[in-house]
């Protein structure tokens, strides 16, 4: 079964892409920020993707992303996020990030790039 690491500020979000996510078969992991996600990810947590947000509070995607990548190197990180700003996008894609989701999201929207990202899903 393949692990997503979720990491949304909003709970709402949150409990929306996991539902999605489990009724699919995925076993799935959340935080609620970057820094609680990168504490996870430092003791050892080990998905086989990252779904984060980009606006966030104490540590946002992109430094989440930045961080991550220094643990996870071929780990796909997909940012999710209202942000349509292409020099933000731009910015995720240089230190790593996989690719780019814009909310609000929906659940075969969201398995089509799953499937694109993780190999034999």
């Amino acid at each position: 079964m393949k692990s997503i690491f979720l990491v949304d500020d909003s709970a709402t979000m949150l409990m929306s892409l996991k539902n999605t996510l489990e009724i699919s078969g995925f076993k799935v992991e959340v935080a609620p920020d970057g820094e609680a996600a990168l504490k996870k990810v430092q003791a050892g947590l080990k998905p086989d993707l990252i779904i984060t947000d980009i606006n966030m509070p104490k540590l946002d995607g992109i430094g989440l992303i930045r961080e991550v990548r220094k643990l996870l190197r071929f780990t796909p990180i997909l940012a999710l996020t209202t942000e349509s700003q292409q020099a933000k996008r731009e910015e995720a894609k240089r230190i790593g990030a996989t690719g780019w989701l814009v909310k609000p999201v929906g659940g075969a929207d969201l398995l089509k790039v799953i499937k694109q990202v993780l190999p034999g899903v």
